[in-house]
């Protein structure tokens, strides 16, 4: 079944029209999980625009879901569907909301100011073209399973839970780079820093070390000297 749809600008990753499938609202009826799967796709996208995932096709696995998206024209199409779900259905589904997607007009779609979930029309499209996708088993879709070579070869796939570890990896690896590269307020340069911590707490031990020999020499003088 195909249970959510999102297209999204590549380009900054705003998600700009989202669909649902009526049976995954009504069936499921958890708020808490359409919620979830929409910041899934979200995040998603988001790594699709920082480029963490580069491929202008993917199949991503999510416990009993999948995620299939491409990417044409600066856009990503991308689908939530159930694991039993025809994965070379699921790519001829998003190939034609492409299609449509060209068709379809709409002012501003690149501009700054636009909004997230803007295109409310392309809304009804995507209905639309997912009615066409409903059964599996029609004649129509049976064809399109069975043209051509099979396209499950070019498809990568990964984990949605891999996506996640990396995007976790690369932030720390990002934080620990930045405080490295972080100019200290006081010594003005990481290098005038780094000579500081090495050479002070040398400097310390032998002031105190000089401190200690005076005293006792200065001691030693006064006891002659009585």
């Amino acid at each position: 079944m195909l249970k959510m749809t999102i297209v999204g600008r590549v380009s900054d990753g705003l998600p700009l029209a989202l669909g649902h499938g009526s049976r995954y609202v009504n069936e499921e009826n958890n708020d808490g999980d359409i919620s979830s799967h929409k910041q899934q796709a979200e995040f998603l996208l988001q790594e699709v625009s920082r480029r963490a995932l580069p491929h202008s096709k993917m199949t991503i696995f999510l416990d009993d879901h999948c995620f299939n998206y491409i990417v044409e024209n600066g856009m990503c199409f991308m689908a939530l569907c159930d694991s039993m779900y025809p994965t070379k259905l699921a790519f001829c589904y998003l190939q034609d909301l492409h299609k449509e997607f060209v068709k379809f007009e709409d002012v501003g779609l690149n501009a700054t100011s636009i909004r997230p979930y803007s295109l409310v029309k392309f809304g009804g499209v995507i209905a639309n073209v997912r009615r066409k996708y409903v059964d599996t088993r029609s004649q129509a879709n049976l064809s399109k399973m069975n043209s051509g070579a099979s396209q499950d070869a070019d498809v990568i796939s990964e984990s949605f839970s891999r996506i996640v570890q990396r995007r976790r990896r690369s932030e720390l690896f990002g934080r620990i780079s930045e405080a490295h590269l972080h100019s200290s307020p006081i010594w003005c340069s990481n290098r005038l820093e780094i000579i500081a911590l090495k050479w002070i707490p040398i400097g310390l031990v032998v002031a105190v070390a000089t401190v200690v020999i005076w005293t006792r020499w200065f001691h030693c003088d006064v006891f002659l000297i009585c």
